[in-house]
């Protein structure tokens, strides 16, 4: 359910049972760089999950994600989202920010609401995240038709740095943000209350912070970042996302990882 649904149920039983309270389902310098294990430059797509501990519909997806996250090919992220907290059990990932990414989307798509587990893939399509034949479909689809990630995202580094570069798009898109997506080691997390009560949930590339490093506008760019910035997060990825005049998010063109632990 989504989540304009579950606030019209819910002031529906406020005004016909004002005493009691009832939960409802969701509805809502190259030079010098050292060696490391090569990159894949241009993965097969993006999964941004949005997600909740407090959705009772999100462990399906929760766990078809770990797969997708220990996939090479797969940049995969978990936006753990904060408006399902009322309902019994405060996210212990959940970020505000994760959450205005996610009506980010929502006003993209020209939706009027949005759900978890809601899967946006490429930035380009929505899905609900624990259909797997759907995501996998859509990413498959979308490498074929020339949706996915076509302009190479390479990743190097030297002791102090990490290097980014960002290839040609040739007769595509020409701008583009430069957007680092930190996130977490895989955490165990035993929820304790609220619609998932008594679950061990182990969650991956759970996001922590979003920044824009730069702007890419058509041609091959290097870009750097200080090694210092990377090595206090667990994991981060680079996404070569458009972005509208609205500023609203677009296709995501390229990505790579930067760190995975």
């Amino acid at each position: 359910m989504t989540m304009a649904s579950r606030k019209s149920l819910w002031l529906a039983a406020l005004v016909l049972a004002l005493p009691a309270f009832a939960g409802a389902g969701h509805t809502d310098e190259a030079g010098g760089a050292e060696k490391e294990k090569p990159r894949i430059e241009r993965p097969l797509g993006v999964v941004e999950l949005f997600t909740s501990q407090g959705c009772n519909s999100c462990p399906p997806a929760d766990a078809y994600f770990a797969e997708l996250a220990g996939k090479e090919d797969i940049v995969a992220l978990a936006y753990h989202v904060d408006y399902w907290d009322y309902l019994g059990w405060q996210d212990t990932l959940g970020r505000k920010e994760n959450t205005e990414r996610q009506y980010d989307y929502m006003r993209a798509f020209g939706n009027r609401s949005v759900y978890t587990p809601q899967a946006v893939i490429n930035g380009r399509v929505h899905l609900n995240g624990a259909n797997r034949g759907e995501v996998d479909g859509a990413l498959a689809r979308m490498a074929r038709s020339g949706e996915g990630m076509h302009v190479p995202v390479k990743i190097s580094r030297t002791s102090d740095r990490v290097i980014i570069d960002a290839g040609d798009a040739g007769a595509g898109p020409s701008d583009a943000h430069v957007v680092i997506v930190y996130f977490d080691a895989p955490r165990t997390v035993k929820i304790a209350q609220g619609e998932n009560s008594g679950r061990s949930m182990t969650y991956w590339n759970a996001v922590t912070g979003i920044q824009t490093a730069g702007m890419w506008h058509g041609k091959a760019q290097r870009y750097e970042l200080p090694m210092s910035e990377i090595t206090k997060k667990g994991g981060c990825a680079v996404l070569l996302q458009s972005v509208g005049k609205d500023g609203l998010p677009g296709p995501i063109l390229g990505a790579a990882f930067i760190h995975k632990p």
